[in-house]
């Protein structure tokens, strides 16, 4: 790890729960199809790898089919269970969230996860299956398999149907965020109602959609800071206070990516980037729910 990064500081969600602001992914391009009951090794590796450099908080779902991994990582690499924060998410056995989260703590080979997220809304045919998954959220919760709970790719609609009913609000809402995807008022809304905003896909600027407004901004700034447009967009978002969740499966990159931890861009910066990212829009995921130049 960088001699200038000694650990990757913390937020505090709005239930109290600390949850620190650099997470690894284990999704995305570990996803695994339903079916695949093989050990990919070369995942499980990759998160003592994050492990060992500092990377403490370790996101999963039971959708990507990693969680079995992603707990034998954790077991193997030898660090205390309370000093590791670990998310997993529920949407393909939504019908029953106890039965989830009991799943995925056998996978885990955890008693408990410290946020556990509905991993999107589009599920629900209805106000109240939105409704009465939050409500079953609230019992795990309750029963302490979860120290906090939250959403994933809601929209403010979403969120103001559970927020109606619930009675613990949602912690975090862990959505697809860069400067090609801002998401309009929704973000502002998160603010309002003391919900934490988390972002995945956080390089899709450079990875996805390169060849944007943002090209000769954000080579100047790396220049200028002397790192990669990699950390300069995560610094972006951690400077917006944003929870950002990334990945690799090469140790140099996870190395270079702390050292977005070691610098800080201006309010200026942070908004020149923000203003450029406005001129493009790219949604990398859930295309099929949103029309081409659909912003929410």
């Amino acid at each position: 790890m960088p001699d200038a990064v000694k650990i990757i500081p913390s937020v505090k969600l709005n239930d109290g729960i600390s949850i620190p602001i650099l997470g690894y992914g284990a999704g995305t391009a570990w996803y695994k199809k339903a079916g695949d009951t093989k050990i990919n090794r070369e995942l499980v590796e990759s998160v003592k790898t994050a492990i060992k450099l500092g990377y403490n908080h370790l996101d999963g779902a039971e959708v990507y089919n990693t969680e079995e991994e992603l707990g034998l990582a954790v077991k193997e690499s030898g660090v205390e269970r309370e000093k590791l924060f670990v998310t997993t998410k529920v949407i393909t056995n939504i019908a029953d969230i106890p039965k989830a989260i009991d799943a995925s703590l056998r996978k885990l080979q955890l008693s408990y996860v410290d946020l556990y997220l509905i991993h999107s809304p589009f599920f629900a045919k209805s106000d109240k299956e939105l409704q009465d998954a939050w409500a079953a959220m609230e019992a795990v919760k309750e029963s302490g398999k979860a120290r906090s709970i939250g959403v994933s790719n809601f929209l403010q609609s979403h969120l103001e149907v559970i927020l109606k009913t619930a009675k613990v609000p949602p912690s975090i809402n862990q959505i697809e965020f860069h400067p090609y995807l801002q998401h309009g008022g929704l973000v502002p809304f998160h603010q309002e109602r003391g919900i934490k905003t988390a972002s995945y896909g956080p390089l899709t600027p450079i990875i996805r959609a390169n060849g944007g407004p943002l090209d000769g901004l954000l080579s100047a700034l790396a220049k200028k800071y002397a790192v990669s447009e990699a950390e300069i967009l995560l610094r972006w978002s951690i400077d917006r206070g944003d929870v950002t969740i990334t990945t690799s499966s090469k140790e140099s990159r996870l190395v270079s990516y702390l050292q977005a931890l070691t610098f800080e861009l201006t309010p200026r910066e942070i908004n020149e980037i923000s203003e450029l990212g406005q001129q493009k829009h790219f949604r990398a995921f859930w295309q099929d729910k949103f029309a081409a130049d659909d912003r929410s």
